[in-house]
């Protein structure tokens, strides 16, 4: 069982995309990059905040994903 990338962007995106994922049963992990920048002395301003579930979550997770980037 690996972790799989479903989103990537701004932190506000993927705190909503983290909570409706959640709140359909399936566990996220958010990697922030913006905090680990910051801590490591430099900027990084694109793509900053990521989402990830686990592969086996994929089919209950690919319904609200979809959805979500819908309402985009």
């Amino acid at each position: 069982m690996g972790l799989m990338k479903v989103f990537s962007g701004s932190e506000i995106l993927a705190i909503a995309l983290q909570e409706r994922l959640e709140e359909a049963g399936v566990e996220t992990v958010k990697k922030d990059n913006i905090q680990s920048a910051r801590l490591g002395g430099f900027g990084a301003t694109d793509l900053a905040v990521e989402v990830f579930i686990q592969e086996t979550d994929f089919a209950k997770a690919n319904p609200v994903i979809e959805e979500f980037r819908m309402s985009l």
